[in-house]
């Protein structure tokens, strides 16, 4: 039984679409295996889906039937479109190769029922993860430039926040627009209120009962929840760029991209590549000592001193959790 698998990450008709991928596929199996074995295959499809993840519907489908022992070949038009991960994919070629299921990519010609086909597999796959490593390591020097400059880069603004335009005359006489963020007096008011009560409160929970209690809202004109609350007071774009803000940043060893003099207290504090975001996956927080901070263009509201006693609480409450949880496990 032979699977044909074809992925793409959004709808466009042209080029490699699904429907080509998958016709591809089946000449390629008629031509080397015979018109019957039209009769034994299963196609499976995902569109509007990023190579980057294995956590595509259709494809958990086609491994499960693998895994059943279900399939006797994966066949798929190019060897990205399983996936664009080299420590996923050498992973799902051992998987296969334990059940003895091969794995045929026909663009790249490779055909793992070989020794040198599966060797080959894996020499493609990892030039493959080596481009996408030095396009990643690319961006974030570009992002370490833009950190610099403290500009706003563009997305969904912080509550408390709008983006800003502003017209910058270059050396050359030409002009450059940028954005910077600009403070919504009513939203800042709320974020004030956010890190008084729960620095009175020590308690997500309380705060965001008084949160509601004063009928104050999210942007989305929700109420606001403990995540929503939790988020703000973890952002470090509400702290002011002051001289215990770069101690706390040195301290925790994170890449700080402004000169020291310029933490006076002036402005706030911009954080570049704080979060990880995936096609298909909830927004992740990166570690501290992969962002890059710098000074921004935009006022702060809380000083690095209370911003730092508020991630002390939440870090105190976070091993609290844990620890209450371990008991009554134990228990």
């Amino acid at each position: 039984m032979f699977a044909i698998y074809s992925r793409k990450s959004k709808f466009t008709g042209k080029g490699e679409s699904i429907e080509n991928q998958i016709e591809l596929c089946k000449q390629y199996i008629v031509l080397h295996y015979g018109k019957e074995t039209l009769k034994h295959i299963i196609i499976y499809e995902d569109e509007g889906f990023s190579g980057g993840t294995l956590e595509r519907p259709q494809f958990k489908q086609m491994m499960q039937a693998a895994k059943e022992g279900k399939l006797t070949s994966i066949v798929v038009y190019r060897l990205d479109r399983i996936s664009r991960n080299i420590g996923d994919f050498a992973q799902l070629i051992e998987q296969l190769n334990d059940r003895n299921i091969s794995f045929i990519s026909i663009k790249e010609q490779f055909d793992t029922s070989s020794p040198m086909g599966r060797a080959m597999m894996y020499i493609a796959s990892v030039f493959s993860q080596l481009e996408r490593e030095t396009i990643a390591e690319r961006i974030q020097d570009n992002m370490k430039e833009l950190a610099k400059t403290g500009r706003w880069l563009g997305g969904i603004t912080p509550t408390g926040y709008c983006s800003q335009e502003v017209i910058e005359e270059m050396s050359d006489g030409k002009r450059k627009k940028t954005y910077r963020l600009k403070q919504i007096e009513r939203e800042i008011e709320i974020i004030r209120f956010i890190y008084d009560c729960f620095i009175q409160t020590k308690s997500l929970a309380k705060t965001e009962q008084f949160l509601a209690d004063c009928s104050y809202h999210t942007k989305n004109n929700k109420p606001f929840s403990r995540f929503a609350i939790r988020a703000i007071l973890t952002n470090p774009v509400y702290m002011n760029a002051d001289i215990d803000a770069w101690n706390y940043f040195r301290k925790n060893n994170i890449i700080v991209f402004s000169e020291k003099a310029m933490f006076d207290g002036s402005y706030g504090i911009m954080a570049y590549n704080r979060t990880l975001q995936r096609a298909g996956k909830t927004t992740k927080i990166r570690e501290m000592n992969e962002w890059i901070i710098a000074v921004g263009a935009h006022q702060g509201v809380v000083s690095g001193k209370v911003w730092e006693e508020v991630q002390q609480i939440l870090n105190k409450n976070c091993f609290n959790a844990v620890c209450r949880q371990s008991m009554l496990k134990n228990k």
